[in-house]
């Protein structure tokens, strides 16, 4: 199970520069708003674009996706986590979290 990030732990790391955040919702939903900084990645490309669009194994990264209903998040976490990333924890509260405590996002 892949370990988990508060909002603000991952506010921190964000504003430090010390993350990689992934967007696992990807499409419409990126492009419409997603954390600041965050790549679109979803579970389906995740084997065939993990290497380049993350080519640090050992990097920090933090997958979210809307809430902790959603599933994605997770799933993209794991996948990576089997693939030899080391570093992968995943933010559960997602960016409705993020947005109702009035942080940033940006659009594409």
């Amino acid at each position: 199970m892949t370990a988990l990030i508060t909002r603000d732990e991952l506010k921190a790391a964000i504003d430090a520069g010390t993350v990689t955040v992934v967007d696992a919702l990807g499409g419409g939903y990126h492009a419409q708003q997603h954390l600041p900084g965050a790549r679109p990645l979803v579970l389906a490309d995740v084997d065939a674009r993990a290497a380049t669009a993350l080519p640090d194994r050992d990097a920090a990264i933090v997958t979210y996706c809307s809430n902790p209903a959603c599933p994605n998040s997770g799933q993209v976490a794991d996948r990576l986590s089997a693939l030899g990333y080391s570093n992968v924890r995943k933010y559960r509260e997602g960016i409705e979290d993020w947005v109702a405590a009035g942080l940033p996002t940006e659009a594409v």
